[in-house]
């Protein structure tokens, strides 16, 4: 096989180990070598050379994401930030972004919170079609295992069963109102969202300290601070309610709550405690 050849299925390859590992870096290494066993292996008889080599780099995320979770799973853009030189020469940062953004912030989270075999099932099935039965052998399990382990990921991305009680489309409007409004710096469209007596309390992880600030004005002054950072930010479900993720290329670093009550945001809870944010349950919005 040539290169030409190989060259024609890397994209595909580097998008599935992106979803994979979580890092451009980490996911061109896999792809990388990907390419080193096709040249070392005779594949002459290789009929569906798109096949042979996404199961290839499967096995390589695979096994990074077993060693990762024996030795307490690291986020891996704080790896690619401990040899940002190695990472530099690799990846564009924006490039990076522009992926992460692609897939949403809040789906690459959960992703990396799925066990290795969960992980691959999900993203091979749900996110690039392929048949259980060609998972299987990958994850050294039966089709009918591998069609369980996505569909409990695929639960664990979906998130908590909303409360019935709670109207989730008025509170995604009002709560995707509000991020648009922080991100355009648009201080009447704030307004319009918050109630008069909205309060906005702030945890010390995410400020020096514990913050606590009342009134639609202080709370949107405030959130048009917020606007350098919105860009990372994602309406998403967080424990069964909609509220916004900030996951700048998939690590988690602040949770926004929301209470809703006649039709305006009446309370804003935002946390960065590394040990809360681990035990936030996270869901995408279709």
């Amino acid at each position: 096989m040539t290169v030409d050849e190989f060259e024609e299925h890397r994209e595909h390859l580097h998008a599935i180990a992106y979803r994979m590992l979580g890092s451009s870096a980490e996911a061109e290494d896999a792809v990388q070598e990907a390419w080193l066993r096709m040249h070392r292996a005779d594949v002459s008889d290789v009929h569906n050379l798109r096949g042979w080599l996404t199961t290839v780099v499967a096995r390589i995320c695979l096994d990074l994401l077993r060693a990762r979770s024996a030795h307490r799973e690291q986020p891996l853009d704080e790896a690619t930030e401990a040899s940002t030189d190695r990472a530099a020469s690799v990846v564009d940062p924006e490039q990076e972004a522009l992926l992460a953004d692609s897939i949403g912030a809040a789906l690459l989270v959960i992703l990396q919170r799925l066990s290795p075999v969960e992980r691959l099932a999900f993203v091979l099935h749900d996110m690039f079609d392929l048949p259980f039965a060609e998972i299987a052998p990958i994850v050294d399990r039966s089709a009918n295992t591998a069609a369980q382990l996505a569909a409990r990921a695929r639960r664990r991305v979906r998130g908590q069963t909303p409360d019935p009680t709670t109207d989730l489309v008025q509170q995604r409007r009002l709560v995707e109102a509000f991020l648009a409004a922080a991100r355009d710096g648009d201080f009447e469209s704030l307004m319009a969202a918050l109630h008069s007596d909205v309060v906005l309390r702030v945890d010390a992880a995410a400020a020096s300290t514990a913050t606590t600030i009342r009134g639609a004005s202080a709370v949107a002054t405030n959130a048009r601070a917020f606007s350098a950072n919105a860009r990372f930010a994602e309406a998403a479900l967080v424990d069964g309610s909609v509220g916004i993720v900030v996951a700048p290329r998939g690590r988690l670093a602040l949770v926004l709550r929301f209470g809703v009550a006649d039709n305006k945001i009446v309370n804003i809870d935002i946390e960065a405690d590394p040990g809360r944010l681990a035990t936030v349950d996270l869901g995408v919005l279709d």
